[in-house]
Order: structure tokens, then C-alpha cells, then sequence
């Protein structure tokens, strides 16, 4: 089977030491814990929707005035990193024509700092963003609904679009927010992975910190 579609995410994935960039951004900016955990409470017992937890927290930032700058020094200071080999694996499946998706729960402003270009890179980007002014402070905001199980249905919506089966996409992840897409993939690689049950589902486990290790499964 030719792959026609690869799916990442980003924390842990295309971007190195960070499970969670919202928890980065949480600590830095020192957001009330009590807060969010209300607010995390309210979406696993269904009493508010995934976007709705999104928005709460994007707005807990905006409360503390966070500026871009300050975004860039969070990503600094919990020493967050390009995934080894990151940029030559893109390159290299864009040159075998392979389109190219973010699915993800993670922010823009990671992407931002750490792939500049990604908009070009990337046919789909399915991500939180964070639009700043010339000041630098937050204009606006549009969380994903895209992430936990609506992760896949990010995946059918390329792939409807595209005229792609499902197995012809791969998905490479990392946690337990993509064990939904991993299965519906038709290629599943956990890596780096932080959720033993993503490992279970995943067809192929790589625990090396270098993303060039996912070429030799795409064919």
C-alpha cells in the first residue's frame, strides 16, 4: 500500500521535551491550578465540550496579559526542542509527494517559533492558534475542536477531501489523546510515546528521539 497522507502531532512528536505546551504555558504564566482543574474536571465528566475547555484555558492567558514575547520565553525556559531530524523527514516525504497534516492539540506559537516555514510545509493544519498584534498582545483566539477523539475525525476529513482511504494515511504520535486516530489510521506509529496504550494499538513503536526512524515504514 503507498501512503498518500502523514498525520503528526506535535508535543513529544515534531517538537521535543514538552508532553503537554498548554502545561508549559500554565506554569509559566502561573494560572490558577484550582481553575484549571475545574475546567479539566468539567470536559472528562462531559459537562463542557473539548472547545469549550480550549477557550477557557487560551482566555486564562489573556487574563494575565501574556504578549507574544512572553509565549517565546515559556518555550525557552522549559528548554522545548525541534525533534531530531525533524525538518529532513518533512523534506524528504514532501519529495516523494506525500501531502503532509498537523493534527494536534497543541499552539500555534510553537509551531511558529520552531518551524516558520510550516505553513508551506503543511497541506492541513489542524492546531490551536493564537493571532497577536504589532504589540504583541493576543487579538485573537481559535482553539481546535480537533483533538482527543475528534482527531480522527480531522483525519476523514482530509482524506474524504483528498479521495484517500484510511489506509493510505499514517498517523505518528505520542500520547493518549491520539489512541482514536491511531486506530483509524491505516498506519500507526507511536513515538516517543508517553501512553503505553497508544504503544498496544500502534502497528509500529519507535522509542528513538530521531523522526527520520518513521521513513523506512512509508513507502
Amino acid at each position: 500500500m503507498k501512503h498518500k497522507l502523514v498525520c503528526f502531532d506535535v508535543d513529544g512528536t515534531l517538537i521535543d521535551n514538552v508532553e503537554y505546551s498548554w502545561s508549559v504555558f500554565h506554569d509559566f504564566f502561573q494560572v490558577d491550578p484550582k481553575r484549571r482543574e475545574k475546567a479539566k474536571k468539567a470536559f472528562y465528566s462531559n459537562e463542557i465540550s473539548y472547545l469549550e475547555w480550549a477557550e477557557h484555558d487560551l482566555n486564562l492567558w489573556m487574563e494575565k496579559n501574556a504578549k507574544k514575547q512572553d509565549f517565546i520565553k515559556a518555550i525557552k525556559h522549559a528548554n522545548l526542542q525541534l525533534m531530531e531530524g525533524a525538518l529532513e523527514t518533512l523534506s524528504e516525504l514532501k519529495k516523494r509527494n506525500i501531502k503532509l497534516a498537523i493534527i494536534s492539540g497543541s499552539i500555534s506559537i510553537i509551531l511558529e517559533h520552531f518551524i516558520p516555514n510550516y505553513k508551506e510545509i503543511f497541506d492541513d493544519i489542524f492546531i490551536s492558534w493564537i493571532d497577536f498584534d504589532e504589540q504583541g498582545s493576543i487579538k485573537k483566539i481559535n482553539a481546535t475542536s480537533f483533538d482527543m477523539d475528534q482527531k480522527s475525525a480531522a483525519l476523514k476529513q482530509i482524506a474524504e477531501r483528498e479521495h484517500l482511504s484510511l489506509k493510505e494515511c499514517v498517523f505518528v504520535g505520542d500520547h493518549d489523546n491520539d489512541l482514536k486516530i491511531a486506530e483509524e489510521a491505516g498506519l500507526s506509529i507511536a513515538f516517543n510515546a508517553h501512553s503505553e496504550e497508544l504503544k498496544k494499538i500502534s502497528d509500529i513503536t519507535i522509542a528513538k528521539k530521531d523522526l527520520r526512524e518513521i521513513l523506512k515504514y512509508i513507502s
